[in-house]
């Protein structure tokens, strides 16, 4: 290259570079200003959800241990205090404190429910203002010591498994149908009454009915007719003294010469071929005959 041809080219390079333009790099402007506010306002509202966060840890009493009354330990969740749930709750097991009872409050029923592993109702127990209603197949009363089952309820028999059942209502306890127990017996001092007042009264038993009065008297009164009867055996009466009262008194035969008196205060017990019994007056031989009118009219 000749020095002419590179003065030429370094005149037209001068000249390119004179003539090119600049262009700045970054955000100006509006643009700048719009950014800025953006980042001030992201700064603001983390400020914002930060305190918002400790007022809220703070209030509710967030530890690290639960929150609030509730506390969570390694056997469960332990809440103090009265609590409120809007809400159903689902637990498998609640207990008290040792020193303090659970108490379940409601503006209207507590009603408990048992579901199976498909979800469908297997019990129900409602407490209301009115009743409590228990829904389950069998329902059972145990002893806190040895388990036993104090009461128990299905469908088929109610069992009472207690010692001794007390029925301390004035008007005492009414079935309607039959009762079989082994032993019927009144408190202390107080007396014992069996009584249908509207229809019979009937014990039964297969082996005997015992009815024994170890310091005091029994009566049997009834308004008509009292049967004593005895199929197989024998009716036995052991008494010191036997006495029958209200018997009526034979009457005197038109064909009796010898009658005796009417002062006479002997009697003779005697019988009719239906069974009756009359007084007659004692002589020196039997005076049933004489006075066998009664059982002509009896």
């Amino acid at each position: 290259m000749t020095r002419e041809q590179y003065i030429l080219a370094t005149q037209q390079n001068n000249l390119r570079t004179e003539n090119a333009q600049f262009y700045p790099v970054g955000i100006y402007g509006w643009r700048k200003r719009c950014l800025y506010f953006f980042v001030l306002l992201l700064l603001v509202t983390m400020i914002v959800n930060l305190a918002m966060t400790i007022w809220i840890l703070k209030v509710m009493n967030f530890t690290v241990d639960g929150m609030g009354n509730l506390r969570v330990t390694k056997k469960g969740v332990r809440l103090e205090g009265i609590s409120e749930f809007l809400l159903p709750l689902y637990v498998k097991e609640i207990h008290s404190r040792k020193d303090s009872p659970v108490v379940f409050q409601s503006d209207r029923n507590i009603t408990v429910n048992a579901r199976n592993e498909n979800g469908q109702l297997t019990g129900q127990m409602t407490v209301g203002a009115d009743a409590v209603e228990a829904h389950c197949k069998r329902f059972e009363v145990k002893s806190h010591e040895d388990e036993k089952i104090l009461f128990m309820a299905d469908e088929d028999e109610i069992v009472i498994g207690a010692d001794r059942l007390r029925v301390t209502g004035t008007e005492g306890s009414i079935f309607e149908h039959s009762v079989e127990t082994p032993h019927i017996r009144a408190g202390p001092s107080q007396d014992l009454r069996l009584e249908s007042p509207t229809r019979s009264l009937t014990m039964e038993a297969p082996k005997g009915v015992h009815i024994s009065a170890v310091a005091g008297e029994f009566k049997a009164s009834c308004r008509k007719e009292l049967h004593l009867q005895s199929t197989d055996g024998e009716i036995f009466l052991n008494a010191d003294n036997i006495r029958l009262g209200n018997l009526p008194h034979g009457s005197y035969s038109s064909s009796t010469p010898n009658a005796v008196g009417p002062r006479q205060t002997v009697y003779e017990l005697c019988i009719c071929p239906n069974g009756k019994l009359y007084l007659s007056p004692a002589g020196a031989s039997s005076t049933c005959q004489l006075h066998s009118n009664f059982c002509l009219w009896s």
